[in-house]
């Protein structure tokens, strides 16, 4: 159980050092979602 904590806590802190990375990749999908959608309704 100690390990499962661990390891969880380490993904927490990965995932609040790269935040802003996985916010910037999320913001680009979906402007790239977005622009193919309206390309094609033209």
């Amino acid at each position: 159980m100690h390990t499962i904590a661990e390891g969880y806590r380490g993904l927490s802190v990965l995932v609040n050092l790269n935040w802003d990375r996985i916010f910037y990749m999320a913001a680009i999908g979906g402007a790239l979602t977005g622009g193919a959608f309206v390309g094609s309704l033209l």
